[in-house]
């Protein structure tokens, strides 16, 4: 196989990534289909978690700490009575505990305290850093690990079925909750302890109705050319379509795209974070919106029209 000739290439892959791939690794082989000089992920899935992983490409990876921080809807299977080292199917059995009787209604009770703003101990075993090492890395050592409950939010997180000792949940949460968390506090509050068998992420704000595309379609795609792959590439202003759009004239798009403030006059402009187009319909930058109507620019892009 002859060598890569990687190219400029901006916009939005929105993957349907694989069980058992990491996230990095579902990320290099879109890159190479898409032949994309420069990509990123938004928030990694584990390799046991299936679903939803936007991947950017080019200007687009300038949006991948905005897409990372956006909610998300994740549905969930949780085996009761058996404790993993992890918190899922990757680790060793710690414990087997007896399961009680269990109705509709006591669900329910444990569930309760697990939605809205709570504090939650993120598991041991996951990427984040603790003196500039991930924590998977120290308890992989057998190292104690202290972690400190941090608060996060779970807007939504209700019980689809059951069947024996499995149960099927949906959730929607924001940035840095951690499922298998979840499912962890809710095996304890039902008294018989619980682990994460299944995970899949449904969607990502802005892409709460997404068109997934699998690697086997990917790699279908790239088979037939490059127009056909090319149709599975979102322009990077999909990745922002839910924000309040302003649309600039030639004097103002020029002083955007020098990072330079401007003031806007006139009723009905949004205040907050919002895009600002170009006249030729390119997007210039993501930007901030004072009462005051003064623009300041928080992320500049350098795309070509329609972008």
């Amino acid at each position: 196989m002859g060598r890569i000739a990687f190219r400029e290439l901006h916009g939005l892959v929105l993957l349907d990534k694989p069980l058992g791939l990491s996230s990095n690794q579902a990320l290099q082989e879109v890159r190479r289909l898409f032949r994309a000089a420069k990509g990123g992920h938004t928030g990694a899935l584990d390799p046991l978690a299936t679903g939803l992983l936007p991947l950017c490409f080019g200007e687009g990876t300038k949006l991948a700490a905005h897409l990372l921080g956006a909610r998300k809807a994740y549905r969930a299977t949780c085996r009761l009575g058996v404790t993993t080292t992890t918190g899922d199917l990757e680790g060793e059995v710690a414990s087997h505990r007896a399961v009680p009787a269990l109705d509709g209604a006591v669900i329910e009770a444990a569930l309760v305290p697990l939605r809205g703003r709570i504090r939650q101990v993120p598991p041991v075993y996951s990427a984040i850093k603790q003196g500039g090492e991930p924590l998977y890395a120290k308890a992989r050592r057998g190292e104690a690990v202290d972690v400190p409950a941090r608060e996060v939010d779970v807007y939504r997180l209700v019980l689809l079925g059951r069947e024996g000792d499995l149960l099927h949940l949906e959730i929607e949460c924001g940035t840095g909750t951690y499922i298998r968390s979840l499912a962890v506090d809710l095996g304890e509050a039902l008294g018989c302890g619980a682990h994460l068998t299944a995970l899949r992420r449904i969607w990502v704000e802005p892409f709460t109705s997404p068109r997934m595309y699998s690697l086997d379609e990917l790699r279908e795609r790239a088979g037939q050319g490059d127009a056909a792959l090319l149709e599975a590439l979102l322009p990077v202003s999909a990745g922002v379509a839910h924000l309040p759009a302003l649309h600039l004239d030639a004097a103002q798009s020029q002083a955007i795209a020098q990072g330079r403030r401007i003031a806007l006059d006139g009723e009905g402009i949004p205040v907050g974070l919002c895009t600002a187009f170009a006249e030729d319909g390119a997007l210039l930058a993501l930007v901030e919106c004072g009462p005051d109507g003064l623009l300041r620019v928080q992320r500049g892009f350098n795309l070509p029209p329609g972008g």
